[in-house]
């Protein structure tokens, strides 16, 4: 995990990331599962997370399944969960507008389970017609949301409901790959209505705000595996992020991020968090970090390799933090384009 923030607080050389931190809120599908499947090294990396004090929220923009059903799911892959350290977008937006109408409001649901269960904690009633004068709609997605039940939602938000979406991804994963996602079907409101949604899932701040109203926060990691999500979510909430790469970002991703997607730490997986933080720092040569040097030369990067003698075990992933920090340093608040980083990046073999 590279400490690519020049703010982070200095520790002992040995110290662990993890124990910078009190929380660790985690997304979920590429970085605890793919799929039904653990990510590698996850299990037990977050199981010795728990065991040293450290809180696990397990953060995700799935709005459809309940905070139990994704504990069993978690469960059964040998994590540490319980349906109390679930966090959904569902739940966000429940917290969100039980925070703005009184108690026993009636809230259409175009949507499932997941948000109704998150409506009823929150003392709200979820209906499902707009006769029924709902004072907000909430939509999350759902594999039976149907022309009827999106019908109503436009009827009510014409009306003057209060607008809200559970999350805005426009796709969403699957094993026959990328389908529409609730970004993708709240546009039928928004479109028929002419009313846009305040969203609640990440990279807005609801869901974070949520996490950390639930753990008791002082001192939170946000990991992921997306920028524009993950990552982007947690520089606009201020805290500090860890990205994995288990999941859909890549090295060239990272490097030509934007800053609002740039993590504080870059890891290969969870197994990272238990070890003592990479340090990556600036010299008169470049940036290093475990022996590899990353700089810029004539609007390139460039990438020089570990002693092979001397560090036959150099850690690929630390030659990206290197080149992560001396890239971001060289384009400012702009950001690398693919033909100035792609010569150096094929150094890594990543």
């Amino acid at each position: 995990m590279t400490d690519l923030s020049p703010g982070f607080p200095p520790g002992a050389a040995d110290k662990a990331l993890v124990d910078f931190y009190d929380a660790l809120l985690l997304d979920l599908d590429g970085v605890v599962y793919l799929g039904r499947r653990a990510v590698a090294k996850a299990p037990e990396s977050l199981t010795k997370a728990a065991e040293l004090g450290v809180r696990l929220a397990y953060v995700t923009n799935n709005a459809s399944r309940t905070p139990g059903a994704i504990a069993e799911h978690l469960a059964s892959l040998d994590v540490p969960a319980a349906p109390e350290d679930v966090v959904t977008s569902a739940q966000a937006a429940a917290r969100l507008i039980a925070e703005r109408v009184p108690p026993g409001s009636p809230v259409l649901v175009v949507g499932g389970m997941g948000l109704r269960q998150a409506l009823r904690a929150h003392g709200l009633r979820p209906v499902s017609t707009a006769a029924d004068a709902p004072v907000a709609v909430v939509q999350g997605i759902a594999p039976d949301l149907s022309y009827g039940l999106l019908s109503e939602g436009v009827l009510a938000v014409r009306r003057g409901a209060w607008f809200v979406a559970a999350n805005g991804d426009t796709t969403m994963p699957t094993g026959r790959g990328e389908l529409p996602g609730n970004g993708s079907m709240s546009r039928v409101i928004a479109t028929a209505a002419g009313v846009e949604p305040v969203v609640a899932g990440k990279p807005e701040p609801p869901l974070h705000r949520e996490s950390i109203l639930r753990t008791g926060a002082r001192r939170p990691l946000i990991v992921g595996d997306r920028l524009d999500t993950d990552i982007a979510g947690a520089n606009r909430a201020g805290a500090d992020s860890l990205l994995v790469l288990t999941g859909v970002t890549t090295p060239l991703d990272v490097l030509t991020a934007i800053p609002p997607h740039r993590p504080t730490h870059l890891a290969a997986d969870l197994e990272a968090l238990h070890r003592p933080r990479p340090v990556v720092a600036p010299g008169t040569t470049g940036w290093t970090c475990g022996g590899w040097t990353a700089r810029w030369n004539d609007g390139r990067l460039s990438l020089d390799r570990p002693n092979p003698v001397r560090d036959p075990a150099a850690d690929p992933v630390d030659g990206l933090r290197a080149a992560c920090a001396a890239t971001w340093a060289a384009v400012g608040d702009g950001h690398a384009e693919d033909d100035e980083v792609k010569a150096a990046l094929a150094i890594l073999g990543l």
